[in-house]
């Protein structure tokens, strides 16, 4: 399948629209909150140890979820999700088949 097959060509129905406005909504609330916060600390001074715990937080939080999605994508391409298939025999000892 090319790239252009699998491109639909129809426009955005009214359920489309619907939760784009809300999730452009639910985007510009976090980037106003997140102003609001950064502002209300006002001339609050951080120490040393509050930034080498923020560094840290932010590095931890990046390393596992780089590994958490390293994780998902390799067992993905190596078979891990596929369904299990149980081979059943019967009491004579041949093969019945696949369940």
């Amino acid at each position: 399948m090319s790239h252009h097959e699998s491109v639909s060509n129809h426009p955005i129905g009214v359920g489309g629209v619907a939760v784009l406005v809300v999730l452009f909504a639910v985007l510009l609330l976090t980037v106003v909150l997140a102003m609001v916060g950064w502002t209300s600390a006002g001339d609050t001074q951080m120490s040393i140890h509050g930034w080498i715990a923020l560094g840290l937080g932010t590095v931890f939080s990046l390393v596992i979820g780089s590994g958490l999605m390293a994780l998902m994508f390799y067992s993905s391409r190596s078979g891990y999700d596929e369904a299990a298939v149980v081979h059943v025999q019967d009491p004579q000892g041949g093969d019945v088949g696949k369940r």
